[in-house]
């Protein structure tokens, strides 16, 4: 597939680009040199080729979800404006 002159200036229009004539050829010429690698990658056969969701076969290392911390809790709410049956009271902003 290659573009014309009049499809990059409508592309370009579309896209609200600024395309200053000189620059016309090269912005052509580039877009027609990206519009043949993806027609060079559809030709390749991915039918038996597996989905991936990561480039790279990599495992997350998961930690132990075990408390470290201590509670305090009861501190914390007892500097609190208003707590009620533990949990913190706000203002209302949302009629």
């Amino acid at each position: 597939m290659s573009l014309s002159k009049d499809e990059v200036d409508r592309i370009a229009r579309l896209a609200r680009l600024a395309v200053r004539p000189e620059e016309s050829a090269a912005v052509i010429e580039r877009l027609n040199r990206v519009l043949g690698m993806i027609e060079t990658m559809r030709a390749v056969d991915t039918r038996q080729v597996e989905p991936m969701a990561h480039a790279l076969d990599v495992v997350q290392r998961l930690r132990a979800d075990e408390v470290t911390e201590v509670d305090q809790h009861v501190l914390f709410q007892s500097i609190a404006p208003a707590v009620e049956r533990d949990l913190y009271l706000v203002p209302k902003v949302i009629e």
